[in-house]
Order: structure tokens, then sequence, then C-alpha cells
């Protein structure tokens, strides 16, 4: 299983359960959705995902160190600050909420289930991993950081 670790770009694990959802929805259609503002809630959750992963690109850049989540290994400074004191992963998060908004939109139960997927692949795949770099380069700081932040929300 170590043989998938980083391997496969999250942008790309995204695209893959988004097609999943949809895929879903195809094959196991549903009726309406009975409360009043579907739509809403599905806007609501993809912009509040956006706004969230942007936050957290936003903080990498202005700390001058990598978002590319490929080479954890080439990260310069641990940011803890801004969207980084609330959540250690909030690209991560965003494109969990990005993707329940479009579960919404799709109006599919069924294809919602594809959520839980996303968390545990990238928990274990990714973010795994990732810590166990920022472990090595950052050492008890990130330590401290991590008793304090957690990994989703």
């Amino acid at each position: 299983m170590a043989s998938l670790e980083l391997k496969i770009p999250p942008l790309l694990v995204v695209a893959i359960i988004a097609g999943l959802m949809a895929l879903t929805a195809w094959l196991m259609p549903m009726g309406p959705w009975h409360f009043t503002d579907a739509t809403g809630l599905a806007l609501g959750l993809f912009i509040a995902g956006l706004l969230i992963a942007l936050a957290g690109v936003i903080g990498f850049r202005r700390a001058r160190t990598t978002v590319n989540p490929m080479q954890p290994e080439t990260s310069r400074v641990l940011v803890q600050t801004g969207i980084y004191r609330f959540t250690r992963n909030p690209m991560y998060l965003g494109f969990l909420l990005m993707l329940a908004g479009y579960g919404v939109w799709l109006a599919n139960l069924p294809a919602l289930v594809w959520l839980i997927g996303y968390v545990l692949y990238l928990t274990q795949f990714q973010i795994i991993p990732e810590e166990r770099w920022l472990t090595q380069k950052f050492g008890d700081e990130f330590l401290r950081y991590r008793q304090h932040v957690r990994r989703w929300f």
C-alpha cells in the first residue's frame, strides 16, 4: 500500500471522486430532494470550500513555501497562521466541501458516500505521508502544532 503514497495528485483524486459521484447519480437516480433550497446549499458548500482551499494556497504563497502536495520534503517553513490556525489541511478540507456541494447539487444520497472514500484515501495516502515528512523536517515544532490544530476540522 505504501506504493500509493503521494502518487496521485489530490486534484486528480477530487476529479475521480466527482466522476464517481456523477456515475453513482446516473446509475442510481433519485427523486428530487424535499427541502426548499438544495441549490443554495450546494452553492454555499461549494463556495465555502473554494474559499477555504484558496486561503490555504494564499497562506503557503505568503510564506513562500511549496503548494505541491506531491513533494512535501520541499517545504521551506511550517505555516501556522491564517487558516492554518484552524485546520492543518485547508486545501483538502476545501475540496471536501466542494465535493459535498456537488453531491447536494446532484441530489443523490448514494453519491455522497464517495465523500467518505475521499477522506479515507486522502488521509491514508496523502496526509499521513505528508505528516511523516513534516515531522522529519520540522520535528518538535510540527509535533506541537499537531497537538493544537486538527487534521481536517
